[in-house]
């Protein structure tokens, strides 16, 4: 069983940063990529940022790129997304999500995300 607790969330003002972490925990990370999802209320859970298992070519949603970086540590099964210049439209619940083992792609989709974590909420006022 896999279990993934994301961390960092918080009230923040337009203009401001966060940055959120996603420890995982009840197996080894194995060739699986990641990604950082969100949910805000009314709408549909959309894809944020995503990052294969050797860190290289991120994908982003179009909304947060250039201002997000998704990053990861395999070693410390870790991953993070450094916020930065934040807007009132990123207010969600920003989930983590991982693959299988030996899913190395870092896809958009969130059907192909086995596991998921809690969540955390983020806030960002105007």
């Amino acid at each position: 069983q896999v279990q993934l607790v994301e961390s960092g969330g918080g009230l923040v003002q337009a203009g401001g940063s966060l940055r959120l972490s996603c420890a995982a925990s009840g197996r080894t990370f194995s060739w699986n990529a990641m990604g950082w999802f969100r949910q805000a209320p009314g709408k549909d859970r959309e894809f944020v940022a995503a990052l294969s298992w050797s860190g290289g070519t991120p994908r982003y949603a179009d909304s947060v790129k250039g201002r997000f970086t998704i990053s990861r540590n395999n070693a410390m099964n870790m991953v993070y997304l450094q916020m930065n210049g934040l807007k009132p439209e990123d207010t969600a619940v920003y989930y983590c999500a991982s693959r299988k083992n030996f899913a190395t792609v870092a896809t958009s989709s969130a059907l192909q995300y086995d596991y998921w974590g809690q969540g955390t909420q983020v806030t960002v006022s105007s």
